[in-house]
Order: C-alpha cells, then sequence, then structure tokens
C-alpha cells in the first residue's frame, strides 16, 4: 500500500513539473508581452557615443516595461552572427496595446525626427513571448 501511494505521489509530482513549462507559455500567451528589438547601421561618420546617448531616451517612454541598449558584442565570427550594426536597443512591453502605444510617443517621435539622418539602415524584429 505505501509503495502505491509513493507512486502516485511522485507520478503527481512528475506532471505537474511536465505541465508547468505549457502553464507558463498560456499564461505569457494571455498577458501577450512583447519584445521590440531594433538594430541600427549607422552613416559613416556618426558618432556612436552620441547616439546611445540620443537613443537612450527610449527606455524613458511610459509604456516600456525594461529597455537594453547596447553594441554588437566581441563574439566569435560564424555565418549565422550579424556584427555589422553599430547599435542595438531591445524594448520589453507588457503588451501589444503597449507597443503600439509607444509607437506614436512623443519621446519616440521626437527621437527619429532628431535621428533619423543618423543611420542609413533601420531593421526590426518584434515578438510575443
Amino acid at each position: 500500500m505505501k509503495s502505491r501511494r509513493k507512486f502516485i505521489k511522485k507520478a503527481a509530482l512528475i506532471g505537474a513539473t511536465v505541465s508547468l513549462p505549457g502553464a507558463l507559455m498560456a499564461s505569457q500567451k494571455k498577458k501577450g508581452k512583447m519584445i521590440h528589438q531594433v538594430f541600427f547601421w549607422l552613416n559613416e561618420n556618426e558618432n556612436v557615443e552620441n547616439f546611445l546617448k540620443e537613443a537612450s531616451v527610449l527606455g524613458k517612454c511610459p509604456t516600456v516595461g525594461e529597455f537594453f541598449i547596447g553594441q554588437p558584442a566581441p563574439t566569435e565570427a560564424r555565418d549565422v552572427v550579424d556584427h555589422s550594426y553599430q547599435v542595438a536597443c531591445t524594448l520589453f512591453f507588457d503588451s501589444l496595446e503597449d507597443q503600439g502605444e509607444y509607437q506614436v510617443d512623443p519621446m519616440h517621435l521626437k527621437f527619429i525626427e532628431r535621428n533619423s539622418t543618423k543611420w542609413n539602415k533601420v531593421k526590426v524584429y518584434d515578438f510575443m513571448i
């Protein structure tokens, strides 16, 4: 009888552990959290440090949860790694709606107005988590 109870307890524990990732994914989808990544290729004579300071204002927009800005990491050169950009930003939003509000936020629009002539290419990658 004891071994049967132990088996049932272990089976329940294993079942809960296995279903946990699925439950986390379902709760994240309900919340609709989003990551917005922006990569900038600056014009040849642009000062990267100044651009980093200018772009840092994006993290102050009210709907931005977390904000990271930086330059390419000095990782090993491989076919799948792109080190050609100069600045990248990663912004976290609690929802797709928050990201939509960010797009029309006056700070974001002012950043674009002041700095769009400083880059020759920009790429955005958005994904839900």
